[in-house]
């Protein structure tokens, strides 16, 4: 009779928990279809960000920042002293440093990397999720959706995708790498609708060539 009981018992847990992680997983998934319908609603997005990679067993930590304009699939991105732009054709990385331009194919962008036009809606395609913890941040509260690659050779081990709970923007996303390094993107001002140039996407070679910078194309 014990025996029996105890065999219902596991029973009744186990289902319990199935139910449970169901539900969290549905709840993930609704959480993220929502903040991935509000990015698609706006025109434009400006994105000011902190980044900081650290390796504890490397004794790595590097802090620095960067913005990102994106409409629709192009983007203007500045980081690291370095410019890349996404004209809808090609993109385009200038690097001041070594006075030098870089012209490729969107192609040769590895499909598993988080591009700046992918930044905001990268989650909806190649990832498990499931709820996860909330916080509490500055009056905030971020809630945090726990995402996992399914390709197994993927860099990423997990994420950590927080969203902010009133806005339904993304506050800061926590990837954990394979060989555990730690890299955080925390978003210090996210602008919707802005007036842009019209010609802020474009690129014009001749400019540089005339400032003597060296033009490769790939």
């Amino acid at each position: 009779m014990k025996t029996v009981k105890m065999v219902w018992a596991v029973a009744v847990l186990l289902l319990t928990s199935t139910i449970s992680y169901g539900q969290d997983t549905e709840k993930a998934k609704a959480l993220l279809d929502e903040v991935h319908r509000k990015v698609k609603s706006y025109d434009n997005i400006f994105v000011d960000f902190k980044y900081v990679l650290e390796n504890t067993a490397e004794n790595i930590k590097q802090e620095t920042r960067g913005d990102v304009t994106i409409q629709g699939d192009k983007y203007l991105f500045n980081y690291l002293g370095a410019t890349k732009i996404f004209d809808g054709q090609r993109v385009i990385t200038v690097i001041p440093e070594n006075e030098e331009v870089v012209i490729e194919s969107p192609d040769s962008e590895d499909e598993n990397t988080i591009t700046p036009s992918k930044m905001l809606t990268f989650y909806t395609d190649g990832y498990n999720y499931s709820w996860d913890i909330r916080q509490n941040v500055r009056g905030r509260q971020i809630q945090y959706v726990k995402l996992v690659p399914i390709d197994t050779h993927a860099e990423a081990k997990e994420i950590l995708l927080g969203i902010d709970v009133q806005t339904k923007h993304i506050y800061n996303l926590i990837q954990t790498g394979q060989n555990g390094t730690r890299t955080t993107i925390t978003v210090n001002s996210f602008k919707t609708d802005q007036p842009l140039s019209g010609n802020l996407f474009n690129f014009n070679a001749g400019k540089y060539e005339d400032e003597g910078y060296y033009i490769i194309e790939q």
